[in-house]
């Protein structure tokens, strides 16, 4: 026996969706509002309350369209996913600002580090551990640098977050938990630090206004007046990031 077609479904696939979108509907109990994640591969994922009323997901849908219909284009039309050699002089960039490698011998317990303005890499064990540890090394820098700038946004904002993670989200390049954490994906250190903020920003807003409405893209521009150049510069760079894959 088959799952019940969820009431939301049926009110999206009646909206006016381009008929080459990949798209599905994922219900999850602790949802509270309308989700919409955009895959690598230009792929829509909704993702919805139990009890979500479908007209209202319909209309939320139907009010993101130009938006979405954007982002899925980008999507589709960016270039393969980004791979890093790891031999001396492959380029790796930490906050817009570009660093050659230099690898070092692994000896004396060494990590990665920015010296002189390389990027040293102990001599990994394979080229999977390299491109770890150096992912390891975006997450933890990336922490310490988050971690001071998102107290005096969440002030502005007027949030109080519960915590901050950097890590691996997969496609996404921020979220936000139902407990107040804020999460961005390591990968972001990479763009300018007011296109890393516009991420951090976001997601605050998203604390205290769920959704991608007017009174959340009043909040958003409230906090960054210029919000809307800075999502337009990220769109732009954002094809450019590297995830992790090395060879």
């Amino acid at each position: 026996m088959t799952d019940p077609v969820h009431p939301a479904q049926q009110a999206i696939a009646a909206l006016p969706l381009p008929d080459e979108w990949e798209w599905e509907l994922v219900v999850r109990p602790r949802r509270r509002t309308l989700g919409i994640d955009v895959a690598p591969d230009g792929g829509v994922r909704f993702t919805v309350p139990p009890d979500a009323d479908p007209g209202e997901v319909a209309a939320a849908v139907r009010s993101r369209l130009p938006r979405l219909a954007d982002a899925v284009r980008r999507r589709r039309e960016r270039p393969g996913e980004q791979v890093k050699e790891l031999v001396d002089g492959t380029g790796f960039v930490y906050l817009g600002r570009r660093h050659r490698l230099r690898i070092v011998p692994a000896d004396g317990g060494r990590r990665v580090r920015l010296h002189q303005g390389r990027l040293e890499l102990p001599r990994p064990a394979d080229r999977r551990q390299g491109g770890q540890v150096i992912a390891d090394w975006y997450t933890r820098r990336g922490s310490r640098w988050l971690a001071e700038r998102m107290p005096s946004y969440a002030g502005v904002i007027g949030v109080s977050p519960k915590a901050l993670e950097v890590r691996d989200l997969g496609p996404r390049w921020g979220a936000c938990g139902p407990d107040g954490t804020v999460a961005v994906h390591w990968a972001v250190l990479q763009l300018p630090p007011a296109l890393v903020d516009l991420v951090l920003v976001h997601e605050l807003c998203h604390l205290r206004t769920p959704g991608h409405g007017a009174a959340f893209r009043g909040l958003l521009r409230r906090t960054l007046p210029d919000a809307d150049e800075r999502e337009r510069r990220f769109a732009e760079r954002e094809p450019e990031l590297w995830r992790g894959a090395v060879r």
